[in-house]
């Protein structure tokens, strides 16, 4: 979804973030797009293959975590209660 294309349609400051399927990105062109425009910033906690190991990790800006998105108490929490609560309904039919 998000390639030269669209990246190339985009202001040269903007800010990016993937936090839900790394493969709606195309790396290569996110790379290519972010040193040509060091004013964008691109924040990503999913990539195509994990961990990740590419050219995006020489940016200064990017931010890339490995994954760890709902990495936060509250959000384990609400997660596995949403488990409890699938089971659960499972189980009653």
């Amino acid at each position: 979804m998000v390639n030269s294309g669209l990246l190339n349609k985009m202001r040269n400051d903007v800010v990016l973030v993937n936090t839900a399927r790394g493969d709606l990105i195309n790396e290569d062109d996110l790379y290519c797009f972010l040193s040509q425009n060091p004013n964008s910033i691109a924040a990503l906690d999913v990539f195509c293959e994990e961990p990740y190991i590419g050219a995006l990790s020489n940016l200064p800006n990017t931010i890339l975590t490995p994954h760890i998105g709902s990495f936060a108490k509250e959000a384990r929490f609400a997660m596995e209660q949403q488990a409890l609560q699938n089971l659960l309904n499972v189980l009653k039919q």
